[in-house]
């Protein structure tokens, strides 16, 4: 059921489209990120088809509105961008959270990015490039047709988590906070390179599709890994969380081994930051599982840190 909020116009989301058509008509360059289409879900939700010269094709966002977006035209707004993880898409946290009731009385834009079906938002090494899509093709769609403010936090789970982190730190300033749920925060730990490749696989993509081999490829496996970029995260809020999964775990033992091998990797990285002298909110638990139990409720547990450095009341 959705919130029983002031529900958008139909013209809200019909504008998208009609705004994608005239740049179509008025010969938009084919790198230009446009709306394709928006199809609206429920009072304040609906899905946008974005062009992306990134991507060499449409990918889809899925974006809440603010209660106030139709009343109050001249307002800006701002944004909220939570990434999925692997082996799910970007229906992910309205699916799986109540993030459109949660919001409801906020004004905030919080925008779900495609990640494909690995969930890993970044530079493949066949130059699929989610990294763009995500920190520069998106953000510029909705300064120009949903009102977004430069006012932005980012969150993600698992892989959705690594990119979080990586945009974060490898874009710095652009994003006032970060949170990580589970994430892939060194992506050289020790056994993480695997972890990797078991996602592609899954998927039936190619073997080292994404970075290469990382040995081979090293220097493209730390340009794109979150602890070895952490100096790029001076003045972002920072939150993560991660349990210690079969250690202390009582349930199903595959999350809980998944959430185990990932343990090193989200204390490398915080064990940086502190090195760095970069503050950081860290929860770390017993036990624990690799799904979203867990991370609705380390979402809520973050909030106040991502509100504050969205500007707005907890």
């Amino acid at each position: 059921m959705y919130p029983s909020t002031p529900a958008v116009s139909r013209r809200a989301v019909t504008r998208a489209a009609a705004a994608a058509s005239l740049a179509v008509l008025s010969g938009a360059t084919a790198a230009t990120t446009r709306a394709q289409a928006a199809t609206g879900l429920g009072p304040r939700t609906l899905d946008v088809s974005v062009s992306s010269a990134a991507l060499g094709r449409s990918a889809p966002v899925r974006l809440i509105l603010p209660s106030s977006f139709d009343t109050r035209p001249g307002r800006t707004y701002p944004v909220l961008y939570l990434l999925h993880g692997a082996h799910d898409d970007y229906t992910s946290w309205t699916r799986e959270t109540d993030i459109e009731a949660f919001t409801a009385d906020r004004d905030l834009l919080v925008a779900m990015p495609d990640a494909g079906p690995t969930g890993i938002p970044t530079v493949w090494r066949n130059g699929t490039d989610y990294e763009t899509f995500q920190v520069k093709e998106v953000p510029a769609l909705l300064a120009r047709d949903y009102r977004a403010s430069g006012v932005r936090a980012v969150a993600g789970v698992s892989t959705g988590g690594y990119g979080a982190m990586a945009h974060a730190a490898r874009h710095p300033g652009m994003f006032t906070a970060a949170a990580s749920y589970s994430g892939i925060l060194d992506t050289v730990a020790p056994g993480v390179p695997t972890v990797f490749d078991a996602i592609v696989a899954r998927e039936n993509l190619a073997f080292l599709s994404v970075w290469g081999s990382p040995v081979l490829n090293f220097l493209t496996w730390r340009d794109f890994n979150p602890r070895a970029r952490a100096a790029g995260l001076p003045g972002t809020s920072l939150y993560v969380s991660n349990g210690s999964g079969v250690i202390g775990g009582d349930g199903d033992p595959y999350p809980e081994a998944l959430e185990s091998a990932l343990w090193p990797s989200a204390h490398s990285f915080t064990d940086t930051l502190a090195r760095l002298g970069i503050p950081v909110t860290a929860h770390y638990y017993t036990g624990g599982e690799h799904s979203w139990a867990y991370w609705k409720q380390e979402f809520t547990a973050s909030w106040p840190l991502l509100a504050r450095a969205l500007g707005m009341p907890e």
